[in-house]
């Protein structure tokens, strides 16, 4: 039960510096306190695992200083609304979001291509060649992604985004619903200024710590996934045009994500609207 004991507390507790315990390190715990004079990982490993214990994993959680009031109820069901509803002829929601600084990384050699056998090369050495800014806004129904990079992310970058939004959304579509975090740059005077003389764009703030809520995250996992897993690009020029490349033929056959009102259920079932007196 010592394994089970050890597992079960923060490394720290035992004056070692580790973020999480995994079989090896307790292993060595029980042989450093003399519990026992030598046990494998393995050994350790069966016992956790029969008690089923997994102390090298990680999940976040939100304690309950973080508010489940009134206005995080109503700033959910206003999303999961615009996600979920039948939209007018005249509607438009898009997610909208910032990948920042991702880095061209050239490097001193060329990437070999995978071979029978052989995986793909990467030279590890690289060199630093500045970065970019990813802007994204992501059609909840229709999956297309309208993009641009930038080299800041600022106010100005922001509205230039939101002026291309404009000019590339169809006239017809007189009410855009955008869903953003609450940054200042989303909310700040100069995008006030802007969004007062343009009325067809309607923000919506996705609550605090719910990024997930953002459908543009989701797609940002796949461009992560498919695009800069290895990041290997002459200059910022060419990381530009790479991306901008991967959006073109992501829209060709774009799809939207499933989303329903189950898919927040657990979610708001833990919603705790607490009364201001």
């Amino acid at each position: 039960m010592h394994a089970v004991k050890i597992a079960c507390e923060a490394p720290d507790a035992k004056d070692r510096s580790l973020s999480q315990w995994d079989s090896a390190e307790i292993a060595r715990q029980l042989v450093r306190e003399g519990l026992v004079k030598s046990i494998s990982s393995a050994t350790v490993w069966r016992i956790l695992s029969h008690h089923k214990l997994k102390p090298w994993r990680v999940h976040s959680w939100l304690s309950d200083k973080t508010p489940r009031d009134a206005d995080f109820v109503q700033r959910v069901q206003t999303i999961i609304d615009l996600y979920t509803r039948t939209l007018g002829d005249h509607e438009a929601v898009l997610c909208v979001d910032e990948m920042t600084s991702i880095q061209p990384r050239p490097r001193a050699a060329a990437t070999k291509p995978a071979r029978p056998g052989a995986p793909v090369l990467v030279e590890h050495e690289y060199k630093r060649a500045g970065a970019l800014n990813l802007f994204a806004a992501f059609n909840t129904r229709s999956g297309h992604v309208h993009s641009a990079t930038f080299d800041r992310k600022r106010q100005v970058e922001f509205i230039a985004f939101l002026e291309q939004l404009d000019r590339e959304i169809p006239s017809e579509k007189s009410t855009i619903h955008l869903v953003l975090d609450n940054v200042s740059v989303h909310h700040g005077k100069q995008a006030q200024a802007w969004l007062k003389n343009h009325p067809r764009f309607a923000l919506h703030f996705t609550p605090v710590h719910c990024s997930w809520m953002n459908q543009v995250e989701q797609w940002f996992s796949i461009l992560r996934r498919k695009r800069l897993r290895v990041v290997n690009f002459a200059s910022k020029a060419e990381l530009a045009q790479r991306l901008q490349a991967f959006v073109a033929q992501w829209n060709e056959r774009c799809h939207p994500f499933n989303w329903t009102t189950a898919s927040v259920a657990k979610v708001m079932a833990k919603c705790e609207i607490r009364k201001v007196a």
